[in-house]
């Protein structure tokens, strides 16, 4: 038999005009539902979320992080919220992140130079060793506290993309980053004749005439391969869309390294299902939601929570207009695969191998 987890719902619907009818005040309540005392035991309690860039406004409110923080404090706990990369740290006061305003401190994860890093072995094809930062290897819990949003290489950004990406140091982004690539270019064949930028419907090919090559940004990418059709010279060829793959597994991989630094009793996975956009948090800028706002959901399981908020996100309440550019969702089986050519389950079923946790779920709505 599977292991069911429970995963706590929090619908973003408004029942009455009051605010304890309001998400906030229902991720009050399902706080009230989880074990946090056990959790915390007096420890410090690292919050692990992306604090956003430049003029993005849609990562996650102040009011449910100060939410979070008076739960932990009064579970026992000393809360301080957490990110990578001190640059993010040092700006996040420009998008209402203060000590102030969300009740705790805000620390770099790998300190004020980003060089306290844990590396830990891996064993992947192509990522061998990953560095985490110290500030999250060394606590004794963690609160993963993760803003939904669609993501260009991998389709789905949750709960696994906030630990195996805002977890570790630049180099290590880099080297994951670089398992994306999905099609080859030849260069001895390639006459720079422009082709394949004119077949490419979303602005994945660019032409470099002074570097004389031709350049992929595999955000953009969909794998339709209409480049390498169109190309008259064979210049572009396809590895097939293990590529994506690859870097979807290894966010899995890496996320288990992190996660399997705690007990499981003392990590919580909290993924915030609002202004659900086409593109990551990474980038510094916001564009409208694709769907309307869902609500939030809470559980100790990393591939029950991912799964339960992928299906949440239904292609029948894609909101027209909301794409970047002319963009239209194209064929998939999922809202996201329809966006970004990736099938974002991916990264959830190499979960489920590595035993992360479990896809068979109950759904426990809170009201």
């Amino acid at each position: 038999m599977p292991t069911i987890s429970k995963v706590y719902f929090g619908s973003a619907h408004v029942a009455r005009a009051e605010a304890e009818a309001s998400l906030p005040a229902k991720f009050r309540r399902i706080l009230d539902k989880v074990d946090l005392k056990n959790l915390c035991q007096r420890n410090l309690v690292p919050i692990k979320m992306h604090l956003g860039g430049n003029l993005g406004y849609t990562t996650i409110h102040p009011v449910f992080i100060r939410i979070l923080v008076k739960a932990i404090k009064a579970a026992g706990g000393k809360p301080f919220v957490v990110d990578g990369l001190f640059n993010t740290i040092a700006t996040a006061h420009e998008r209402g992140y203060t000590a102030e305003t969300l009740g705790c401190p805000i620390v770099s994860a790998g300190g004020p130079a980003d060089q306290h890093i844990v590396r830990r072995k891996v064993n992947f094809p192509g990522l061998d060793e990953i560095s985490v930062f110290g500030a999250i290897w060394d606590a004794p819990c963690l609160i993963n506290l993760a803003h939904v949003k669609g993501h260009g290489n991998c389709g789905y950004a949750g709960a696994c993309k906030n630990i195996a990406m805002g977890c570790v140091d630049e180099s290590t982004r880099k080297r994951l980053h670089a398992l994306s690539g999905a099609i080859d270019w030849h260069d001895d064949r390639c006459r720079l004749c422009g082709l394949c930028v004119k077949a490419c419907d979303t602005g994945a090919i660019t032409l470099n005439r002074k570097k004389r090559k031709i350049e992929f940004f595999w955000h953009d990418c969909r794998f339709c391969l209409h480049c390498v059709t169109a190309c008259p010279y064979e210049a572009l060829s396809s590895k097939g869309p293990g590529g994506f793959r690859r870097f979807q597994q290894a966010l899995a991989r890496t996320a288990k390294t992190i996660l399997d630094s705690f007990e499981p009793s003392r990590v919580l996975h909290i993924n915030l299902l609002t202004n659900i956009s086409m593109l990551c948090d990474c980038w510094g800028m916001s564009s409208p939601s694709i769907v309307p706002d869902i609500g939030v959901m809470v559980s100790r399981d990393m591939v029950a929570i991912e799964t339960a908020s992928l299906k949440a996100i239904k292609a029948r309440n894609f909101i027209p207009g909301s794409l970047i550019g002319n963009r239209r969702p194209r064929t998939g089986r999922h809202l996201l695969e329809r966006i970004h050519g990736k099938d974002p389950f991916v990264q959830i079923r190499a979960l489920d191998r590595l035993g992360v946790g479990s896809p068979s779920y109950s759904l426990v709505e809170v009201s």
